[in-house]
């Protein structure tokens, strides 16, 4: 589809910064750092986002004489989990339809696990008295092409094989719930929620603190060592013995080498937009406060806030050579100006309204789409990693799988084979960047045209592909 340029005015005051951590009312005081060499711990969590809070927090609900210590980088919300668009999906799969095209005869297993995951998740905010704007609002795919509207009707045929409550909406129906001239068609998935991302972490980090979980900040870890029936953590300013250690990085340099054959580092940006008006809202409809998506493979997101912001991301997916993370990188014009056209060109209504943040996360994508799990040290190490942009709240169970191996559990989780087998490495460079070039040229071709090359044929027939 073809966008019109937007006002070069509505970046203008954009603060480089991201809108969920840059209040600082609510922002937590920081927590210590690890220093010297601080005894041990029976289980220490390295990451401090929300696979390392939730892993924290389910050891601590398992065992309370269970000392455990989380060893944060930096601070707290600040990485992936603090800056992603909010969506909590209930799937462990990265959707339905990969989950039927990789474990077609495990899926209704993983259905059921991921139901029971996405109970026990929203049962912990009521116990904890997490404040983080949950709500379940759902969440519209919507067709702007129309080659677009048969991959919408696609995926409603399939919800509906596996009976989801999904319902499917033609033009009229969409617009009557979101108003934009580009769309054609929509499915609504009513069991997608939204949520406020930094105020989740910062109220799981609050409620690992009152089982008795000892959070630090600012320390990198920088190395394992085998200590006897134990490990010994090492960190930037010493180090702790630990029983067993749960990593739980993302897409950050990780603390284990092979942690690069399996994730890409993928850069996704966002724009924030001023609070709008009774009269901008009305232009646009949205009373439902739906969480919406496109069905493209370059696909944004967005949302309304509570209040009344729209928060507008997705569609370049950037992966630096050779798998590059720096802090310069978020900034990037050309993604944040791309958005903004493509916002006014969906909202042509919204002519006017000014972005009031803009900024950029790094995605830890695997080649398909799913997190990988394993053990390393003799067992004495667990991880889960890898979430693809679906971590929100399928997190909670990849801290769980995690656990559970680290402790030599054998449930129905670990003998999932999305568990038990590792996704195909990605290359090493330069082909890797080769190849992610050539992926993202044929995945927008596709959009374009609605035709999948044979390139994406090929990929298809491996089980991988390139997503953010």
């Amino acid at each position: 589809m073809a966008f019109s340029p937007a006002p070069a005015t509505s970046l203008a005051d954009a603060r480089p910064d991201v809108f969920w951590t840059d209040r600082p009312e609510l922002r937590p005081t920081p927590r210590s750092a690890l220093t010297g060499h601080a005894g041990r711990a029976d289980l220490v969590v390295v990451g401090g986002g929300f696979t390392g809070l939730w892993a924290a927090i389910q050891a601590k609900e398992d065992d309370p004489s269970r000392d455990v210590v989380l060893l944060e980088a930096g601070r707290l919300g600040v990485g992936a989990s603090g800056r992603n668009g909010g969506f909590v999906s209930p799937s462990l799969t990265h959707g339905l339809a990969q989950g039927v095209a990789q474990w077609p005869d495990e899926i209704a297993t993983l259905e059921r696990l991921a139901a029971e995951s996405f109970a026990g998740w929203q049962a912990t905010l009521v116990e904890h008295r997490i404040d983080a704007d949950f709500h379940l609002p759902g969440e519209l795919t919507l067709a702007l092409s129309e080659h677009q509207v048969s991959a919408v009707r696609e995926a409603y045929d399939l919800h509906r094989e596996h009976g989801k409550a999904v319902e499917l909406l033609d033009a009229a129906g969409a617009r009557s719930r979101v108003d934009s001239p580009l769309y054609r068609a929509g499915f609504l998935d009513p069991e997608v929620g939204l949520v406020d991302p930094a105020r989740l972490v910062w109220g799981l980090a609050e409620a690992a603190e009152g089982l008795g979980v000892r959070l630090h900040e600012d320390t990198r870890v920088t190395g394992f060592d085998v200590d006897g029936a134990g490990v010994r953590v090492s960190t930037e300013w010493g180090s702790l013995r630990a029983g067993r250690v749960v990593v739980g990085t993302g897409a950050a340099p990780g603390v284990l080498r092979r942690f690069r054959a399996w994730v890409l580092p993928v850069y996704d940006h966002v724009l924030m937009t001023e609070p709008l008006s009774p009269a901008q809202l009305g232009s646009v409809g949205w009373e439902g406060r739906e969480g919406l998506t496109d069905a493209g493979n370059q696909f944004h997101y967005y949302r309304r806030t509570l209040d009344d912001r729209v928060l507008f991301g997705g569609y370049d997916a950037n992966y630096h050579f050779p798998g590059r993370i720096d802090p310069a990188l978020e900034q990037e014009q050309g993604s944040h100006r791309l958005l903004a056209r493509h916002f006014f060109e969906i909202f042509p209504q919204l002519e006017g309204v000014r972005f009031t943040h803009r900024w950029a996360g790094v995605i830890d994508t695997t080649s398909r789409f799913t997190p990988v799990f394993g053990t390393a040290l003799g067992g004495r190490l667990a991880y889960a990693i890898g979430y693809t942009g679906l971590g929100v709240g399928s997190t909670r169970f990849g801290a769980r799988v995690a656990l559970d191996l680290v402790d030599g559990r054998e449930t129905e989780a670990t003998r999932l084979r999305m568990v038990r087998e590792k996704p195909i490495p990605f290359p090493p460079e330069p082909i890797r960047y080769a190849a992610v070039r050539a992926t993202r040229a044929a995945l927008a071709a596709e959009d374009r045209t609605g035709r999948r090359g044979l390139w994406l044929k090929a990929l298809d027939r491996l089980g991988v592909g390139f997503d953010s």
